[in-house]
């Protein structure tokens, strides 16, 4: 069978990136007038302006604490055209030049006042890393994406970056389409955050997914969609990632393993979803489960009207077959108790769980586990662990699904799903 991912995905990806990145950079101009309020009102003890521009500036600091922007500029102009000013008066005109213009959103003149202040060399030292972190955010805020990435990477070599500010660096360089210094700013956030104790931010992994998205990457996405799982649990990553590993496979045994953590997952949302594993879950010999998953579908409305008689038709003769295995079920567990191999319990306890008996299924499958020669054990230990799971048994589901890890030739597909599924279970 051949699948592949909806045409449009990609664009879906992109939007939300893209919505990640305006919103950021919003935030960025925002945080920037507190910035600057400090900045404005910050002295040099040791050091004072120049009585020649005392008077300018007096009234410039009097109309930056009435939000007089206009006259604080005016007064700043009239002391930086006076002469001679020393390195410490030019600082404090531009300083408080900066501050009025971060209060009336001017955030190129406020950027390009903070690189006059900068050139002064009057800065001390103690101020620099704070300055520069300003500057960083307003080349940012005013999509001077290549002046901040430089300042950013200044500060995180003088180890004075934090942790948000390597996510956002991440971002610049994906605005930029530099999708491989992304990705490696955006793991350098995700290793700030946790050195931090923070959660990574989810915004930092989509920037990884659309870059592998264009790329047409498919092991990048897979390994983005993975760690937006982890992060988040969301259904959407966990259908984008279902479904593209579900392309490749052709294997109708580990396509039915996957399409049960979708289902799980609760997110499978197409109609041929459904339709397609009660198929594979018919051709299994368990009708019951199948019949389950196609009443699901209809009665959340996702078939399609022109595939509702054909679906119709299939749950008739599921309901049918299903009917006939639980009218045998005491005859089946009676036989399943005489036989010395495993492989009877389980089968049992697989129909039992197609019933709606997770009791006696996990109860089963451990009697068949015990006894030994079972032909699928991932099959075993799923229906086990998707039992325990039913019964809010968390901890046994979670054993159940680690046994996966010891069944020979497993599919590294399958067992990786089935373990990210155990992870995130209880959270």
């Amino acid at each position: 069978m051949t699948h592949s991912i909806p045409r449009g995905a990609g664009l879906r990806l992109r939007s939300t990136a893209a919505s990640f990145a305006l919103v950021l950079l919003a935030g960025v101009s925002l945080a920037l007038v507190s910035v600057g309020a400090r900045a404005a009102e910050s002295k040099e003890k040791s050091q004072s302006v120049s009585h020649i521009i005392g008077k300018e500036m007096a009234a410039a600091q009097e109309a930056l604490k009435k939000g007089q922007w206009q006259d604080a500029l005016k007064n700043c102009q009239a002391a930086e055209a006076k002469s001679p000013l020393t390195a410490f008066d030019k600082k404090s005109i531009y300083d408080f030049e900066a501050f009025a213009y971060i209060k009336m959103q001017n955030y190129k003149a406020a950027l390009e006042a903070y690189d006059k202040e900068i050139a002064t060399g009057a800065v001390p030292a103690g101020e620099v890393s704070d300055l520069k972190h300003r500057m960083f955010q307003l080349s940012a805020a005013t999509q001077q994406y290549g002046k901040a990435i430089e300042i950013g990477k200044d500060l995180a070599d003088a180890g004075s970056l934090k942790v948000d500010d390597y996510g956002l660096i991440a971002q610049l360089y994906f605005l930029q389409k530099d999708c491989k210094n992304s990705g490696a700013w955006a793991d350098k956030a995700v290793a700030a955050a946790r050195k931090a104790g923070e959660a990574p931010k989810e915004n930092w992994y989509q920037f990884k997914l659309q870059c592998a998205s264009d790329a047409s990457d498919n092991a990048g996405m897979v390994s983005a969609l993975i760690d937006l799982v982890r992060l988040t649990n969301k259904t959407n990553y966990w259908n984008s990632l279902l479904r593209l590993e579900r392309q490749d496979e052709r294997d109708d045994h580990n396509l039915l393993m996957i399409y049960r953590i979708m289902y799980d997952t609760g997110s499978m949302n197409a109609d041929s979803d459904y339709i397609e594993m009660a198929q594979l879950l018919g051709d299994a010999a368990l009708p019951g489960e199948a019949a389950t998953v196609l009443e699901k579908a209809l009665a959340a409305g996702v078939v399609k009207d022109e595939h509702k008689e054909r679906t119709n038709r299939l749950l008739g003769a599921l309901k049918t077959r299903a009917d006939a295995d639980k009218k045998g079920l005491p005859q089946y567990d009676a036989e399943a108790a005489k036989n010395a191999q495993g492989e009877a319990s389980v089968k049992l306890g697989e129909v039992y769980f197609g019933a709606g008996d997770y009791t006696n299924a996990a109860a089963a499958i451990n009697r068949g586990l015990q006894k030994g020669q079972v032909k699928h054990l991932d099959e075993a230990y799923v229906y086990l662990g998707r039992a325990d799971v039913a019964l809010k048994n968390v901890a046994d589901a979670k054993k159940a699904f680690g046994g996966l890890k010891s069944v020979p030739n497993i599919s590294p597909r399958v067992l990786r799903l089935w373990e990210l599924y155990s992870e995130k279970l209880g959270s």
